[in-house]
């Protein structure tokens, strides 16, 4: 049997096969053309994804073991979880470019495209270090560790895109319009000298910053899925379906995000206990940290979070308490 990664080819080609059929239902059939999302429609479509990410872990079980599934699930919580927190950067992105909903959507699918390209090279870089060095993988948990510290002490924030350099450094090269042309990433339009020019629109420039914001948090989600598991199938295929619902996650709600106040100090408690396991498992010969508890811990962890939050923030009307 022709093996790749670790795995047999065919298992590689059932699942990317999978995930173009999903992205064709989703841009090709569900939602063609711009229009604006609602509630419902996200609520649904975040269900599916999360059915079909839980569904591919019985596959996982089925084809791998229960330990190879229960590794797959937690990296699918862990991810999943992670990626909430983007929602709060792209809806600040979006504020901040002043992108209509109806628009949105565009941008997050060609955005999620080129997350599914970019994870696919840092998962590679970092299954061939691990494989190489052992030790990376010590690294990866020391630096989960002090993140996860630092999310802590620093609280919350993502920062003000108005303040920042890179941007401003690229509008002032680039040649952006002034405003929004539809859905188009580019247009032609004259120059101050009357020549005709490709722009990119401010829509494109979203979805440059959108992607940029992805590879910061891809700095965090990489390593904390190698630190649950090293097996390259396992940790693409669990980063891959937790990050396909994120369209739909987004719309789901952009609308309460002021109600997960409590999250951010829960994905830093997370990322210390993912980190720090890896040092615990060695200190007590266990070879590694037990997958179902490893699982268990993470759900009570996001769990208690999420609920603090809807309990603290239930009287709260679009503004954040002080935590």
């Amino acid at each position: 049997m022709q093996l790749f990664l670790g795995q047999p080819v065919w298992m590689w080609t059932g699942f990317v096969t999978l995930v173009l059929a999903l992205l064709a239902l989703d841009l090709g059939v569900l939602n063609r053309g711009a229009h604006e999302i609602g509630v419902r429609q996200s609520l649904l479509t975040s269900a599916f994804y999360i059915a079909v990410g839980v569904t591919f872990g019985g596959f996982v079980w089925w084809q791998m073991g229960a330990q190879s599934a229960a590794e797959y699930l937690t990296g699918f919580v862990v991810e999943k979880s992670l990626a909430m927190d983007n929602v709060f950067v792209i809806a600040m992105i979006f504020g901040y470019f002043a992108i209509p909903r109806a628009y949105q959507h565009r941008v997050l699918f060609w955005g999620i495209l080129g997350v599914i390209v970019l994870r696919a090279i840092m998962i590679g870089l970092g299954a061939a270090l691990v494989q190489q060095y052992g030790w990376v993988l010590y690294v990866f948990a020391a630096f989960l560790v002090l993140t996860g510290v630092k999310m802590l002490v620093s609280g919350e924030g993502h920062g003000d895109l108005a303040e920042n350099r890179w941007l401003a450094w690229l509008t002032r090269r680039a040649r952006v319009t002034s405003t929004l042309h539809g859905e188009r990433f580019f247009v032609r339009q004259a120059d101050t000298r009357g020549r005709l020019r490709l722009y990119m629109t401010p829509l494109f420039l979203a979805l440059i910053v959108i992607e940029i914001a992805d590879l910061i948090f891809a700095v965090d989600s990489v390593p904390a899925i190698f630190a649950i598991t090293t097996d390259p199938f396992l940790v693409y295929t669990s980063n891959i379906f937790a990050i396909l619902g994120l369209r739909a996650l987004y719309f789901a709600l952009a609308a309460v995000l002021h109600r997960f106040a409590y999250l951010k100090p829960a994905l830093a408690i997370l990322l210390i206990f993912i980190g720090s396991k890896v040092f615990v498992a060695d200190l007590l010969g266990m070879g590694k940290f037990p997958p179902a508890w490893s699982l268990g811990i993470t759900a009570l962890i996001l769990g208690g979070g999420i609920a603090l939050s809807l309990i603290k923030t239930r009287n709260v009307d679009g503004k954040l308490p002080h935590a």
